[in-house]
């Protein structure tokens, strides 16, 4: 079982993927949010949890 991600981060990352590109890769991501994530935790919590967002949006597009 994964941790439970606070309201602020999953606002925040749904609001990001919406406005930007990102991707199913980690590295990618914590790239892109570098430059305006001041907090180096939140940066790489926001970016593991828009790679996860991204890798269940692709799953569910190959299943169907």
């Amino acid at each position: 079982m994964g941790k439970i991600k606070s309201m602020l981060i999953k606002r925040t990352g749904k609001k990001l993927i919406n406005e930007g590109v990102f991707h199913e890769d980690f590295g990618k991501n914590k790239k892109i949010l570098s430059s305006t994530m001041p907090s180096k935790k939140i940066r790489n919590i926001l970016a593991g949890y828009i790679s996860r967002l991204k890798k269940q949006e692709a799953h569910a597009k190959h299943a169907v």
